[in-house]
């Protein structure tokens, strides 16, 4: 089957929406308790999670926001002249804070009546104000933060950071000046914004790297060696490339599906980050399919919506929305906004705006992202 760009744009973010949805319902259970609860193959469908079937956690919610982040940069950039990635995906971040019914401690941000400017399309999802499990490091960091686009001073590298970045890679693929290195470099830059430890935001360098050549057709074995290139060229890139390392070897080793969970036993529980990439991207190496690889994400002792989250995201982008089934994509929480922000990832480029942009649809573009 032939996968053009934008199935693969779809599929990646949807793909990670199917991961985390299906994993949700599982967070935090150990094996043997999901096995006991859904039988000796694990959970293979969605289950009742946060008082619905099929509903996302934060790990989407802020995949969401990131998208919208980068999308009101470019506006931004393109309308009054100048922006900055970290500022305006911040001020982003802390519309997602809204949602989950925090505040800043301090006056950060831009705008009224918000604090974070405008609202925007994204804000107005009102089936985006629901808490599902926020990271306490990606609250406390937000709630924290003084000026818009600083660097989180703390020193977590908890997942929470690399599970969001899946729209860098994309957003990067289609700029016109797309380079891998500047898809690395915005991967770390928006993960730091709440994760202070370097193998958090190096792990997220990595995994917007890898999606950014995924989208453009590269097969993830020859993804790999280029992210790896750039990772070591930072001073505190051992416990990432470690991580990494750890995945391609398990994958090579290779052994019945049945025994996956072994594998993803020796690689920890994803709680930090680089483990959960190294899951995600180990179960993406070895999947045949994309169930093949997003079910034994799901399937192990720990952070299952996330390492789900990130394999879909892996798989999706390779694979394209077509190779993941319609049981899974029906009934899927906000399918709808996350198809139409993919839509908007890939179309973003084109769009005619400029520092004298009046006409219609410059206009709805920015009532949609509008520049803060």
């Amino acid at each position: 089957m032939t996968v053009n760009d934008r199935e693969r744009f779809v599929g990646c973010l949807l793909g990670g929406a199917v991961g985390d949805a299906l994993g949700a319902p599982v967070e935090f259970h150990p094996r043997e308790q999901i096995l006991a609860q859904f039988g000796p193959g694990g959970i293979t469908a969605y289950a009742p999670a946060y008082g619905g079937v099929g509903l996302v956690t934060d790990d989407t919610q802020m995949t969401l926001f990131t998208a919208e982040g980068l999308l009101r940069y470019w506006v931004r950039g393109r309308m009054k002249g100048v922006s900055t990635y970290t500022g305006v995906t911040a001020n982003a971040y802390l519309r997602w804070l809204r949602t989950q019914s925090e505040t800043p401690m301090h006056r950060v941000g831009i705008g009224e009546p918000f604090g974070e400017g405008q609202p925007g399309w994204l804000y107005q999802q009102r089936r985006l104000h629901s808490q599902r499990a926020p990271g306490t490091t990606c609250v406390s960091a937000l709630r924290s933060m003084r000026h818009l686009g600083e660097a989180a001073d703390n020193n977590s590298k908890g997942c929470g950071g690399v599970m969001r970045v899946a729209p860098v890679g994309l957003f990067v693929a289609r700029r016109p000046e797309a380079t891998l290195r500047l898809a690395f470099r915005i991967g770390t830059e928006l993960a730091a914004l709440t994760h202070g430890h370097p193998t958090g935001s190096l792990s997220a360098g990595v995994f917007s790297a890898l999606i950014y050549q995924l989208v453009l057709g590269i097969p993830l074995t020859e993804a790999l060696p280029e992210a790896k290139r750039i990772l070591i060229e930072f001073a505190d890139h051992h416990e990432t490339l470690t991580a990494v390392e750890a995945a391609e070897a398990a994958a090579r080793r290779g052994g019945p599906r049945h025994q996956a969970h072994e594998a993803i036993a020796g690689l920890g529980q994803g709680w930090v980050a680089e483990e959960a990439l190294a899951i995600g991207l180990y179960c993406a190496l070895v999947a045949e399919s994309f169930a093949d690889g997003v079910v034994p994400a799901v399937n192990h002792d720990g952070d299952s919506d996330s390492t789900g989250s990130i394999a879909g995201n892996l798989l999706g982008a390779a694979l394209g929305v077509g190779a993941i089934s319609s049981e899974w994509l029906d009934p899927l929480e906000l399918r709808d906004v996350i198809s139409e922000i993919a839509d908007d990832l890939y179309d973003y480029a084109a769009w005619h705006l400029s520092e004298h942009s009046f006409d219609d649809d410059a206009q709805r573009i920015w009532r949609k992202y509008p520049g803060y």
